[in-house]
């Protein structure tokens, strides 16, 4: 029996397990299964917690999608999981350095002296990169820039577009893939259909986060089709694409509110670094125990 912990950022939920005190052999098998509704915990995939195995960093992340595939990054997790080792005891320190596949990520926890409750965390997202939209290796991110030109945003597969979704967009990397669509009505838009679609676009061999988003008056509305979980009410990397987007294509300044269907988080591209820092909220929902699968 595995004892875990589910938490939710903005309504993004994950399954969460402190590998210094139980071992996954298989986080592909236990993800997939876990992550199921109705005969697991129901999620949107497991996040594993370690001890990081070098001196620069505190704590390990590592994200397995409810389809089994590993993530390289995730906001909302990274939050949660600042959270968690805070309020859990597993270290008292303020600001945490987390190590993930994307790169060490400094989390910042708001703490509440009184109760030493993390109300919020805030995290260093590091410095976002772009992609050239018209040439093959997409996956590659060009090397980050400030106050630069973006490439053109056509996307085109045998010089046609197919659909109107695939006329525009901002290819963007927080240390995984964003492709970043701006919409007149985002909640008439079938996320789910046009979202696994661009997935798995031929242009993408190793798939797509996608957002759909639009401005309005009091922030940028986005919804979101995560690559490996499909439509989940947050991604704090999309929120941080998403804004970085409308910032380069002049849609909004540097700070902004993304709405989503689970809850707000601000961003900010600060320029003095190119860095962009994401703040919102973590929340417990409950603790169980669980067999392996």
């Amino acid at each position: 029996m595995v004892s875990f912990t589910k938490m939710h950022g903005a309504g993004n939920d994950y399954i969460y397990v402190d590998t210094t005190r139980y071992t996954i052999p298989d986080p592909q098998a236990a993800a997939i299964a876990w992550s199921r509704p109705h005969t697991g915990i129901g999620s949107d995939g497991l996040v594993l917690i370690g001890r990081s195995p070098i001196s620069e960093a505190d704590f390990t992340m590592r994200i397995f999608n409810a389809d089994g595939s590993e993530a390289m990054m995730c906001g909302n997790a990274s939050r949660c999981i600042g959270k968690y080792v805070y309020e859990r005891g597993l270290t008292h320190q303020q600001s945490v350095r987390l190590l993930t596949p994307s790169g060490i990520k400094i989390l910042m926890l708001h703490v509440d002296e009184a109760t030493q409750i993390v109300t919020s965390v805030t995290v260093d997202m590091g410095e976002p990169s772009f992609y050239d939209a018209l040439t093959p290796n997409l996956i590659a991110p060009k090397p980050s820039f400030r106050n630069a030109v973006l490439p053109s945003d056509a996307l085109k597969v045998n010089d046609t577009i197919s659909s109107t979704t695939e006329a525009g967009g901002t290819f963007v990397s927080m240390g995984n893939p964003h492709r970043v669509l701006f919409v007149d009505e985002v909640e008439s838009m079938d996320i789910a259909a046009e979202g696994a679609r661009l997935e798995r676009h031929p242009l993408f061999p190793e798939r797509c986060n996608v957002e759909f988003a639009e401005m309005r008056p009091d922030g940028i509305r986005m919804r979101v089709w995560e690559r490996g979980s499909g439509i989940t009410l947050a991604c704090g990397t999309g929120a941080c694409a998403t804004a970085v987007a409308a910032a380069a294509t002049g849609r909004a300044g540097r700070c902004s509110s993304i709405v989503m269907d689970g809850g707000t988080l601000e961003i900010e591209w600060r320029d003095t670094d190119n860095h962009v820092l994401m703040t919102g909220p973590a929340t417990f929902v409950f603790d169980g125990t669980i067999e392996l699968p």
